[in-house]
């Protein structure tokens, strides 16, 4: 198959956006059977055709949404495809298959941000020949604001790079990266993400407080709006919290700060789709701690492969689990090594590229 990903105008692929990350991983797998083209925003410092893993990536401009979609749909014009994928822009996506009416067309939606509900977005989604939707908790939101299309809507799970994140294989590995990243305490907590007052990382500050008893130390990876790292930094030195807050870490290299630390915590106050972060963490042998939303408990069996909080506002919750991972290192290798288990059996870029062929393929023959 000739196939076509349209990744979202924001950010440029390769990325440290979560849609960039998944659209790259995704066509990583297909490229070993099929000719993948992802198509991306241009940025400056990098070239406007690249070939990375046997995927061809096209950059074009992106002054506005609306010129980009253009630019991607004379680029699509040149070439006949099998096959489009738009990620997560109805709009961009029936643009798309107006100008390419014969050619099937998917939207993977990743989220409910551009899926607000209203006739107008009803009219967009309806375009589609087929919704992708990464849990069942979003397809479940997604159909009681667009019901007329819900029977488009199938659930293709993501997955992580399970040669990239991995368990630390040595005690000598594991006291490098802990170098590396400035670890320094016997038990170390990560969060992973954006920085917005909807993750909760309050909460964790307040949570890691609660543990005063226990030599432990907060790793924050990811950026915000000044006011509010402003914001969290007050409240860490108020908690007397030993926090460090890392900054945006690129995707390529986020692999080695799991392996540096002892568990993720993802203390998310909204609704999570899916959360990526959770599966990464699990495949590199972490324990994870994450707020009961979502599609986040699609992915955690609470005490088998990780916990699930149920009253995630409550910082006591949080505390509770993590003094569990803190005053027990047997029980937390354990329940880590469950959720590398349950990585490998759900959560890969293979089984979901596998969904997606089946779609495709479907879609092709119709």
């Amino acid at each position: 198959m000739k196939i076509a990903m349209v990744a979202p105008e924001k950010l440029p692929l390769p990325g440290n956006g979560s849609v960039e990350i998944c659209i790259l991983g995704i066509a990583r797998e297909l490229a070993h059977r099929h000719q993948v083209t992802i198509i991306s925003r241009q940025m400056q410092g990098l070239a406007a055709t690249e070939q990375i893993d046997g995927i061809t990536i096209q950059r074009v401009p992106a002054t506005s949404p609306v010129m980009y979609t253009k630019a991607v749909i004379r680029l699509l014009s040149q070439q006949p495809y099998d096959v489009i994928q738009v990620d997560n822009r109805p709009r961009s996506m029936a643009t798309i298959k107006r100008a390419f009416p014969r050619t099937p067309v998917v939207l993977y939606l990743h989220s409910l941000t551009f899926a607000q509900p209203g006739p107008s977005k009803l009219a967009l989604m309806k375009k589609a020949d087929w919704i992708a939707v990464n849990s069942h908790s979003l397809r479940q939101r997604l159909g009681r604001r667009f019901p007329l299309v819900k029977h488009r809507m199938s659930v293709v799970p993501l997955g992580a790079d399970l040669s990239r994140f991995r368990p630390v294989e040595s005690s000598l590995e594991q006291i490098h990266l802990r170098t590396q990243f400035g670890v320094t305490k016997p038990f170390s907590i990560l969060y992973v993400g954006r920085l917005i007052p909807g993750k909760g990382v309050d909460v964790l500050i307040r949570a890691t407080a609660l543990l005063q008893q226990q030599p432990v130390q907060l790793l924050v990876a990811g950026k915000g709006p000044p006011y509010y790292m402003r914001k969290l930094r007050e409240l860490a030195q108020k908690q007397k919290v030993h926090v460090s807050f890392r900054g945006q870490i690129n995707h390529e290299h986020i692999d080695q700060l799991y392996r540096a630390v002892d568990c993720l915590v993802c203390p998310s106050q909204e609704h999570e789709a899916f959360g990526l972060v959770n599966v990464e963490a699990m495949a590199s042998g972490l324990p994870v701690i994450a707020s009961d939303n979502g599609g986040i408990r699609e992915i955690i069996e609470s005490g088998i492969n990780g916990y699930l909080v149920t009253a995630y506002k409550r910082p006591q919750r949080f505390a509770s689990y993590l003094y569990k991972l803190a005053s027990n290192p047997t029980f937390a290798e354990k329940l880590g090594k469950a959720g590398r288990d349950s990585a490998r059996a759900y959560f890969s870029w293979a089984r979901t590229a596998m969904h997606l062929e089946a779609t495709y393929t479907r879609l092709i023959r119709k």
